[in-house]
């Protein structure tokens, strides 16, 4: 068995390498490097893409489809061979691609394009280049009144940079001189056109992907990141300064009063009343372990990306790397997320562990897979590019199946041999938990739950909008800093205001904190759905296909975040309760 889990993981991680890199290859002046063609869609629709086939452009025969990654079959990416010529620093000038009559239905079909702002994507040497495919021009006055003019470009520019024997940048450009006017449904006859030119550069291969970096460097980006951070630290300034002056001080004060023996100071404090069931087990203990292994397995994924992409494993556009290393480390760290679920469900239950690691296997996985089969359903009405071959959905369900189970198995074993040292409560737990008394309306669930994410969310809400600029738009997230910047101090605030929110629970001598520090770390991600809701109803996205795709996704990913975010608020919770309770000496 040892050796069969073996094997199925060197398949697993010889897919990190089976995909394009940043370098280019070398070429002898003269030799053809393929251009490829992907894909085509409303510039507005990020997820709505099509193949570039799809519209009635000539195409080669065959037409040969380059072999993908699963990383970039998951990205929506369908390269393909096409007509273009361009030999390694050989310039052209007005190449004719091809002489294509189109008939009345495919001038429809480009003017329903054109009027959408249907772009193309195309790949030369694994460098991405972009296009339109034509423009319209409103209101023209002809006769009879005020028309629309649809053009298609039929000739396209291609400025290479070489250096040496590499391909170190290329650039397409619509010449606006050469267009085609499709406003009438006539049949027409049409030439494509292409140009090629070839310029030297001091550039080396190993920076040709800086200029992606760029947009992270413009003023205005550089302005939004600099409000972000300071409004990140001026929330954490003050929070810290209610920790200093609010909490610590009057903690700390209760707990040397409470070392010596006060009697009358010991009735006075509430949270001190509730030792006795303070360690009570929760309800639902399953699935709060549940939580805390799928939890704890996100976050080390989090990590595991931020670390991929400082050491430039991840760049923007390596195509499907980063839906690999997705699927490659939510593989591995399963037997995490198994050994932390039996972990925490030992001390409580310690032969029933097997039903929270069984729960893991299905808290997450279960609504991706149900979300994601409804997407991919509409992607299959639509034709569209993000619809998962049936191939690849079986490799998808064989990882999941061969390697994800058991990795999850194996960290329960785990988790229930070598796991935690067992929960010792500083009393003993009666048998009839206190009754709770009525709580003020800060004390108040719903009002905890709301402050819990409302403070958080604050402090890193213009980086949640540039994040959603990046998932959702063309603008590249290249400010690996400042994200990871923004996701430190939005670990630091769910820490601190779950142990603020903990301790005025406890302090109305209310003992039922366990759910509801995960309720008040999570809850942050609730506010990120709704500005994500926010997000759309300004955006200029449209149609069923982006809308399902928008709220799916979105939701996966907020849903995720409840995950980490609630697991980070309990763990802080556990920690801060089990120092206060053992630093007093209880009768």
């Amino acid at each position: 068995m040892a050796q069969f889990l073996l094997t199925l993981l060197q398949v697993l991680l010889a897919l990190t390498f089976w995909i394009g890199s940043g370098s280019s290859d070398r070429y002898n002046a003269g030799d053809h490097v393929p251009l490829f063609v992907n894909k085509v869609g409303p510039l507005h629709n990020p997820s709505e893409t099509y193949q570039y086939y799809d519209l009635p452009f000539f195409r080669p025969e065959p037409v040969i489809e380059k072999q993908e990654t699963l990383g970039e079959v998951l990205n929506g990416d369908r390269l393909m061979s096409s007509l273009y010529e361009l030999k390694f620093r050989e310039d052209k000038t007005h190449a004719i691609l091809c002489r294509k009559r189109l008939t009345s239905s495919e001038i429809a079909r480009f003017r329903d394009t054109i009027a959408q702002d249907y772009y193309f994507q195309m790949y030369y040497d694994d460098l991405p280049l972009w296009g339109f495919v034509g423009k319209v021009e409103g209101d023209y006055v002809g006769q009879g009144g005020k028309h629309t003019k649809y053009y298609i470009f039929s000739h396209l520019k291609f400025n290479v940079l070489y250096n040496a024997d590499e391909v170190i940048e290329i650039n397409s450009f619509n010449d606006p001189n050469y267009l085609v006017d499709i406003s009438e449904s006539n049949e027409i006859d049409v030439q494509f056109t292409y140009s090629v030119s070839w310029n030297f550069t001091s550039e080396w291969s190993e920076t040709r992907m800086n200029k992606y970096f760029q947009a992270s460097s413009h003023p205005i980006s550089q302005k939004i990141h600099l409000f972000s951070f300071l409004n990140s630290i001026s929330v954490i300034v003050l929070l810290i300064v209610l920790l200093s002056f609010l909490f610590m001080r009057h903690l700390k004060n209760e707990l040397r009063s409470y070392s010596i023996g006060d009697e009358e100071e010991k009735k006075e404090v509430g949270w001190k009343l509730v030792h006795n069931d303070v360690f009570r087990c929760p309800r639902n203990i399953s699935l709060l372990c549940a939580i805390l292994g799928s939890g704890t397995q996100l976050l080390i994924l989090i990590t595991a990306l931020f670390a991929l992409a400082f050491t430039g494993f991840l760049y923007p556009y390596n195509r499907g790397m980063l839906l690999t290393s997705l699927v490659i480390t939510y593989t591995l760290t399963s037997v995490v997320a198994g050994y932390i679920s039996a972990s925490f469900h030992s001390q409580f239950e310690g032969n029933k562990q097997k039903r929270s690691v069984r729960l893991v296997g299905i808290l997450y996985p279960v609504p991706f897979f149900i979300i994601v089969s409804v997407l991919n359903t509409v992607a299959i009405t639509y034709g569209a590019t993000a619809a998962l071959p049936f191939g690849t959905i079986v490799i998808i369900m064989l990882i999941y199946t061969l390697l994800n189970i058991p990795f999850l198995m194996l960290g329960g074993v785990l988790g229930n041999h070598f796991g935690f040292l067992e929960l010792q409560p500083p009393s003993a737990i009666k048998r009839n938990p206190r009754e709770i008394p009525p709580q003020n309306w800060y004390r108040r669930k719903l009002y905890q739950v709301f402050l819990g994410g409302l403070v958080p969310f604050s402090a890193v809400a213009l980086e949640w909008h540039q994040l959603f600029l990046s998932l959702w738009g063309f603008k590249i997230y290249t400010s690996t800093q400042i994200m990871l910047f923004t996701f430190i101090v939005l670990i630091f605030l769910s820490v601190s205001v779950g142990i603020i929110l903990t301790y005025i629970q406890l302090s109305g001598e209310d003992h039922e904190w366990w759910w509801r520090s995960i309720l008040c770390g999570g809850s942050t991600a609730v506010f990120m759905y709704g500005y994500g809701v926010l997000f759309y109803l300004r955006s200029d996205m449209t149609g069923f296909l982006q809308l399902s795709y928008y709220v799916g996704y979105t939701a996966l990913l907020c849903y995720g975040l409840f995950l980490v975010l609630g697991t980070i608020s309990f763990l802080a919770s556990w920690l801060f309760i089990r120092h206060i309770y053992h630093s007093v000496k209880l009768e």
